[in-house]
């Protein structure tokens, strides 16, 4: 019998705007498209309760953050701060996707999560999502096609 996908979801979620997005992007991973229920297991944990273990079990990843000061939330730095090295070798070529929201400028916030993630030997599955200020319906849709893409990334494995 083949074992089920697993996505780890690793999410800041302090804001309705980041609530909106991590809504979006878990409903875009359970798109009816993708495959019967059951056939990808959704792993979603806080930033800050995420570790190598989580990290080592999943196959592929989503990653949302707010842009703090132009920068990702210090939860999702401690997150990769955390399982960087133990991880590093053992999810080299994995997928990944990641969403930032921020009122101001997060451009910050995208190279470091495309810095980290080529450290890590993570292959990105679409350009990182950045949404400005509040959210809109093409936002939500767009974050609903990220989960998607990120999930028929990993059935298609």
């Amino acid at each position: 019998m083949n074992r089920v996908p697993r996505l780890l979801v690793v999410h800041h979620t302090v804001s309705p705007a980041t609530e909106e997005l991590l809504d979006a992007v878990l409903r875009g991973t359970r798109d009816d498209a993708l495959g019967p229920a059951g056939s990808l297991e959704v792993v979603v944990v806080p930033a800050l309760a995420a570790g190598a273990p989580d990290v080592l079990a999943a196959d592929g990843f989503l990653l949302g953050t707010p842009a703090n000061i132009g920068y990702i939330s210090g939860a999702l730095k401690h997150f990769f701060d955390t399982v960087y090295y133990p991880c590093r070798a053992g999810t080299k070529g994995r997928p990944y996707g990641a969403y930032v929201h921020g009122n101001q400028d997060s451009t910050g916030a995208v190279r470091a999560i495309e810095t980290i993630t080529k450290g890590l030997g993570w292959m990105s599955v679409a350009p990182v999502l950045t949404v400005p200020g509040p959210i809109s319906k093409p936002d939500r849709e767009a974050a609903y096609e990220l989960g998607a893409t990120v999930a028929a990334t990993l059935l298609a494995a």
